[in-house]
């Protein structure tokens, strides 16, 4: 750690910090296999590592358990993520959603209860933020200054205008993006852009092959460039973007 400073700040390094958190790779006793071989790690001071210990186990919580998730999340729910909820009496569920709904499909005898309701969306973002900062630390060897922002393409939502941008930022990456890099992908992976001529790049982290989290990163000292399609957007004007073919309609008014 030596002459090191943190992945998010300029204090000095006292440790690294696993990115993503270790516990979001299951333990070798839940699934037979081992799944924590070449994590990656930032240097990191202790109020950016040690003092968030509860937000890695949210995070933990927060992504094992989604429908849709590979069998990877699956086995590590049933694991993991149970002895940890267990251990706290299931209070952890309490901090993932602020509210919190169950639906029971199947009879008395077979079953799967289900659990949706509205995340602690704020909490995700901060989460996500800080494995953005570690990813670019990692992979360019030097800490991003600027700002972030974090697009969570895995809520689902009844806006109209969030699933078609969701859809679309999913499309723009599968063009724009890199190949897949960490050493195990069915837990974890991330892709990057280039940057653009304005400095600005896009990250995409991956968890268990559903979960898909799309980062903007805006170096510092840069403008966004001026976008009429996003002004329109923004302005509520009924708006059609289209890309290789496929169009994407925001604002949509009812017929």
């Amino acid at each position: 750690m030596q002459n090191k400073k943190c992945y998010m700040c300029d204090s000095p390094a006292t440790s690294d910090e696993h990115v993503p958190p270790k516990c979001i790779f299951p333990e070798h006793k839940d699934v037979k296999r081992n799944l924590r071989d070449n994590l990656i790690t930032v240097p990191s001071c202790d109020v950016h590592n040690a003092n968030k210990s509860r937000d890695d186990e949210f995070l933990m919580v927060s992504l094992a358990g989604i429908l849709g998730n590979n069998s990877i999340g699956y086995e590590h729910y049933h694991g993991k993520v149970q002895r940890a909820l267990k251990r706290r009496a299931n209070r952890l569920l309490d901090k993932v959603f602020l509210t919190k709904h169950t639906l029971r499909l199947g009879d008395e005898n077979k079953f799967l209860d289900l659990i949706f309701g509205q995340p602690d969306y704020a909490r995700l973002i901060d989460c996500f933020t800080h494995i953005a900062y570690g990813v670019y630390r990692y992979h360019f060897q030097e800490s991003f200054n600027g700002k972030i922002k974090v697009f969570m393409g895995f809520l689902h939502s009844a806006n109209k205008n969030h699933n078609a941008f969701k859809a679309f930022i999913a499309h723009r990456a599968e063009i724009d993006l890199r190949e897949k890099s960490g050493s195990n992908p069915e837990v974890f992976y991330y892709r990057l852009a280039d940057p653009d001529k304005f400095g600005f790049s896009l990250i995409h982290l991956c968890f268990y092959e559903n979960v898909n989290i799309y980062v903007s990163l805006m170096p510092e000292g840069s403008a966004p460039p001026f976008d009429l399609g996003m002004e329109l957007i923004k302005g509520g004007i009924e708006t059609v973007v289209e890309i290789e073919g496929k169009q994407y309609k925001f604002n949509e008014r009812n017929t």
